[in-house]
C-alpha cells in the first residue's frame, strides 16, 4: 500500500468521526478554537474556525500534503521547472511580482530584469496617457481606453479595476476604463455608440493573438476608426496598443512596436494580471497603485514557500477545501464579498478555480481517482442574501463558503461628504456577513427559541465557511487575496494529481465552432455530417 493511500484511509476515518458530530459541538466548550484555527499576515486575516474539523483531521490532512510531496512541487513552481506538463513549460506567474533586486534566472534568462523592463514600458505609456500626451491621429487627447479581451485577459483586469476605483489618483481622473469581451459584440456595439473615435485608444491583448473572441472585436474597433479617422497609417498607430506573447502577429495585426507590450509563454491567462495585461488597472490606479499590488501577491508568495502548514493561508485554504470536497462530499462552494466593489471576484474566482482544476485525467492520463475541483460561484454577500441563501440555510445542497469583507470602508476623501451615512451602511454589512457565516455553522444553536418554531423556521447548520478579512480592500491587500486563492489552486492540483496550468477542455468546441460556422453562413451547405440536434438548429437559423 504506498503512502498516499494510507493517508487517504486515515483522513477518510477521521471524517467519518467527524460526521457525527455537529459544527456546535465542535465550537461547544472551545473558547481557543478561534485562537487555534486563524491565521494572520499583514492586513489579512483567515479564520477558518467554522470550517466542519478538528486537529485531528488538520494534522491527517498536513501528512496527507507530505505523503504527496507538497515541497517539492512547490520548490518545482518556484525554481520554474516544467510543471505544465502537458504543454512542457513552467508556470511564473510568481516572477512577475519579484522585487527588482530579486536574483531569478531560469534557463538562462534574467526573468527579473525582462518583468521589469515591461513594467517600465507600461510606466512610460500610463505617465504618458495620464499627463493627456497620447493623442489620436487628428490630434486629440485620449480620453478612453478600451480593454479587448476574454478569459484572463478580461477577467483580472476588470476584476481589479473595479475593485480599486477609490484608489484611482488624481492623475487619472481624465481618463475613463472600458472592457469589451463578448465575441458577439453587444458590449463593444453599447461602447461605440458612446465614445469618440478621435479620443478613443484600444487596447488589444490577447497572449497568443489568434483568440477568435478578441480579433472579432479588435476588427470591428479597427473598422469604427477607419470609417470616421480614413484609412490612415496613423490611426493604428495612434490608436492601438497591443499585450502579447506573439510580437509578430501583433505586428502583421498593425500594431506597431512601439505599442506592444510582451508577456511570456510562462504565464497563463488566468494568472496574467500581474503582467502588461494589467495594464488597465495601471491606468485606474497608476504605477505606484500597480506596484502595491504586486507587492501584496509576493508578500503571499513568500509566506506561501516558508509558512508551516499550520500557519500557511493558502495550503490551509486549499486543504480544507480538499477535506470538504472528498471527505465531506461537499461539491460545491460559494464565494460571498461583503463590498461592493468585489463584484466581479466570484466571476474571476470561477476561472481561476474551475478551469485550473476542473480536470478529470491525472498528470499521467489517467482517470482521477477522487472528485476535483468544486462547483464555484457567488455573488455580493447582501445581493445573494436575497437571491441564494434560502438554499444555503434550509436546502438539501451541502455548500462551502467564502465570505471576505474589508473591515475599514468610507474614510477616503472623495467618501468625505456622505461618510457618516455611508459607514453605517458599511456596518449593516458587516453585521450581515458575521450574522449569515454564524447562523450556517451553527443552525438552531444560534438562536435562543429554535425549539419553539415550526419545522419551516428552523435551520439545520453545519455549513462550513472560511472568513477572509482585510484591513481595507487596497491595492496590497487585493494583491494577497488573489494570490493566496491562485496558490491553493496550485496545492490541491497536488494532492489530485492534476495539471493545473492547461485548458484543453475549451478547445474543441473552438474547433467545432469553425465548421459550424461555416455551415451557418452558407459557405457548406452539408448538414449531414453532424448530429440530428445540431441539423434541425441549423436549419432553423438558415430559415
Amino acid at each position: 500500500m504506498s503512502s498516499t493511500t494510507s493517508q487517504w484511509q486515515r483522513v477518510m476515518a477521521l471524517g467519518e468521526q467527524i460526521q457525527q458530530r455537529s459544527m456546535s459541538d465542535l465550537f461547544a466548550g472551545d473558547d481557543q478554537r478561534f485562537a487555534r484555527l486563524h491565521c494572520e499576515l499583514g492586513p489579512l486575516l483567515a479564520d477558518f474556525s467554522r470550517q466542519r474539523l478538528d486537529d485531528k483531521a488538520l494534522q491527517a490532512l498536513f501528512d496527507l500534503a507530505d505523503a504527496y510531496d507538497l515541497r517539492g512541487w512547490m520548490a518545482q513552481l518556484f525554481a520554474g521547472e516544467p510543471v505544465n506538463t502537458s504543454e512542457n513549460r513552467a508556470a511564473m506567474h510568481w516572477a512577475l511580482r519579484l522585487p527588482a533586486h530579486a536574483n531569478c534566472t531560469v534557463a538562462g534568462e534574467d526573468v527579473t530584469a525582462a518583468v521589469h523592463a515591461q513594467l517600465e514600458r507600461m510606466s512610460e505609456i500610463v505617465d504618458k496617457l495620464h499627463a493627456g500626451q497620447w493623442r489620436g491621429a487628428s490630434g486629440e487627447a485620449i480620453s478612453d481606453v478600451v480593454n479587448i479581451g476574454v478569459g484572463g485577459s478580461d477577467l483580472g483586469p476588470l476584476m481589479v479595476t473595479e475593485a480599486l476605483a477609490d484608489w484611482q489618483p488624481a492623475a487619472a481622473d481624465r481618463l475613463r476604463v472600458h472592457f469589451a469581451s463578448t465575441m458577439d459584440g453587444s458590449q463593444l456595439s453599447h461602447l461605440l455608440r458612446t465614445l469618440n473615435p478621435h479620443s478613443t485608444l484600444f487596447v488589444i491583448s490577447s497572449k497568443s493573438f489568434t483568440t477568435v473572441d478578441t480579433l472579432s472585436n479588435a476588427e470591428t474597433a479597427r473598422h469604427w476608426l477607419q470609417r470616421s479617422l480614413g484609412n490612415r497609417p496613423e490611426v493604428l498607430g495612434c490608436h492601438f496598443c497591443g499585450v502579447s506573447a506573439a510580437a509578430e502577429k501583433m505586428t502583421e495585426w498593425g500594431i506597431a512596436p512601439a505599442n506592444q507590450l510582451q508577456i511570456w509563454d510562462w504565464v497563463g491567462g488566468r494568472y496574467s494580471l500581474w503582467s502588461a495585461i494589467g495594464l488597465p488597472i495601471a491606468l485606474l490606479v497608476g504605477m505606484r497603485g500597480f506596484r502595491d499590488l504586486l507587492a501584496g501577491a509576493h508578500a503571499i508568495d513568500e509566506h506561501f514557500r516558508q509558512a508551516p502548514w499550520g500557519e500557511n493561508i493558502p495550503v490551509l485554504m486549499a486543504l480544507i477545501g480538499i477535506w470538504n470536497t472528498n471527505v465531506l462530499g461537499i461539491n460545491a462552494q460559494a464565494i460571498l464579498p461583503y463590498d461592493g466593489r468585489l463584484k466581479q471576484l466570484p466571476l474571476y474566482l470561477e476561472q481561476l478555480e474551475m478551469e485550473s482544476n476542473g480536470k478529470s485525467v491525472t498528470r499521467e492520463g489517467l482517470p482521477v481517482e477522487r472528485a476535483t475541483c468544486p462547483i464555484v460561484w457567488g455573488d455580493v454577500g447582501p445581493n445573494a442574501q436575497h437571491a441564494f441563501y434560502q438554499l444555503l440555510h434550509q436546502g438539501t445542497e451541502a455548500v462551502t463558503c467564502d465570505f471576505i469583507m474589508p473591515v475599514k470602508r468610507y474614510h477616503e476623501e472623495v467618501h468625505s461628504e456622505a461618510a457618516l451615512e455611508l459607514v453605517a451602511q458599511h456596518q449593516l454589512a458587516l453585521a450581515n456577513c458575521l450574522a449569515q457565516a454564524r447562523l450556517l455553522a451553527l443552525g438552531d444553536a444560534a438562536l435562543p427559541d429554535a425549539e419553539e418554531q415550526p419545522a419551516h423556521k428552523r435551520y439545520k447548520g453545519n455549513q462550513p465557511s472560511t472568513t477572509l478579512l482585510l484591513d481595507e480592500l487596497s491595492p496590497y491587500s487585493l494583491g494577497m487575496l488573489v494570490a493566496a486563492y491562485e496558490h491553493k489552486v496550485f496545492v490541491q492540483s497536488v494532492i489530485w494529481g492534476i495539471n493545473p496550468f492547461d485548458q484543453w477542455g475549451v478547445e474543441m468546441g473552438k474547433r467545432i465552432a469553425v465548421s459550424t460556422l461555416a455551415k451557418i453562413r452558407g459557405e457548406d451547405t452539408r448538414l449531414d455530417d453532424t448530429d440530428v440536434a445540431t441539423a434541425s438548429l441549423l436549419e432553423r437559423i438558415r430559415r
